[in-house]
């Protein structure tokens, strides 16, 4: 009696030994799996014939698993004749792995054309779907919405067809979208771009203007310092004149009243017995001299007075333009100690002197 499998009966117990042990002994087995495949017509063409053809593979499959199970248990009972039958079982595995294989080649060259040919088109709808636009500008978004719009999608895309066109449509979408974003951006970028260069322009102005007021401030600064000292010179030029021309008038006076003196002195001693009346005369005189010279000397104190104080006011001004050169040197120092040129720092200390900078002034 023989045990059925799927395709072939595996030999009985009785004679297993002897059909394991011979070389080629489950010939007749594998023979008639063989036939019984080769009888069968594998038919790509449909859902029900590539389901049967795994079918008939997978028989194949289960009758090389009965006659390798029905092998391992005869070298698990006889241990005397295990190379033998590994042998067999090697020889049997192979031989139905190869024609598994073969049963199934069909179903597999199909099964790789169809995985190629979706591949294929899920290619195409991957390209239709890349809308990276990451560093490109509004032009290069323009050729490539330019590029995806001129794609024709038709049948040869088959049952993606309908995808493709979806596909299509939404990233004509998102890219018409980004490049309205970029233009936007571009025409931003632009704009920034002229109000810089426009600040930059009255930036430079405006340096241009300020050291052109700086050099006029200083020439009319310069102008004015040395009117001041040309004043200056002439008054203390007429303040010497005067004072020697007061020199020489006292000096007159005095020989004058000296030889005035000694004459009036000399006269009296001849005289002075009988001429009292005459004396006394002279002394309404003397007295009258006296009070014009009071005057006069009053005049002369009252001029070198007033010498003096000329002379004190212009210490005065040498002091006060001393201390404020100080100051406003010091206040120059400290704008300096900030990274601030001299020439800049010395023209900002002279602005605020004028009261040129509204809210800040320089105490002396």
């Amino acid at each position: 009696m023989f045990t059925k499998t799927e395709l072939a009966a595996v030999p009985p117990k009785e004679t297993a030994l002897a059909v394991f042990s011979a070389e080629k002994g489950l010939e007749p087995w594998l023979q008639k799996i063989r036939d019984e495949v080769r009888a069968f017509v594998p038919d790509t063409s449909t859902a029900k014939g590539r389901a049967a053809i795994a079918s008939i593979a997978f028989k194949v499959a289960k009758s090389r698993t009965a006659l390798d199970d029905a092998g391992k248990k005869l070298v698990a009972e006889l241990k005397e004749a295990p190379k033998l039958i590994d042998a067999e079982r090697k020889r049997m595995r192979e031989s139905l792995e190869a024609l598994q294989e073969e049963v199934r080649r069909p179903l597999n060259e199909w099964q790789a054309a169809e995985d190629a040919r979706v591949a294929q088109h899920q290619a195409v709808i991957k390209h239709i779907e890349n809308t990276d636009t990451a560093g490109m500008s509004a032009a290069l978004i323009g050729a490539k919405i330019q590029d995806l719009d001129s794609c024709e999608i038709n049948q040869e895309l088959e049952e993606f067809e309908a995808d493709a066109h979806r596909a299509k449509a939404a990233s004509l979408v998102i890219l018409r979208q980004a490049m309205q974003d970029q233009e936007k951006f571009e025409a931003e970028q632009a704009e920034l771009i002229k109000l810089r260069a426009e600040k930059e322009a009255q930036e430079q102005k405006n340096r241009e203007t300020r050291i052109a007021q700086e050099a006029a401030d200083k020439a009319r600064i310069e102008t004015e310092q040395k009117a001041q000292r040309e004043r200056d010179a002439e008054a203390k030029r007429v303040a010497d004149e005067k004072v020697a021309a007061d020199k020489r008038e006292n000096d007159l006076r005095l020989a004058a009243a000296e030889s005035e003196r000694k004459a009036e002195q000399a006269k009296r001693e001849k005289i002075e017995s009988d001429q009292r009346a005459e004396r006394e005369r002279k002394e309404a005189a003397e007295r009258q001299e006296k009070a014009v010279e009071e005057a006069r000397i009053a005049e002369q104190k009252r001029a070198d007075a007033a010498a003096a104080e000329i002379v004190r006011q212009q210490e005065a001004r040498a002091a006060d333009t001393a201390h404020k050169s100080k100051i406003m040197g010091e206040a120059k120092v400290a704008i300096m100690s900030m990274n601030v040129t001299e020439e800049l720092a010395k023209a900002l200390v002279m602005k605020i002197y004028r009261g040129e900078v509204p809210n800040i002034t320089i105490n002396f």
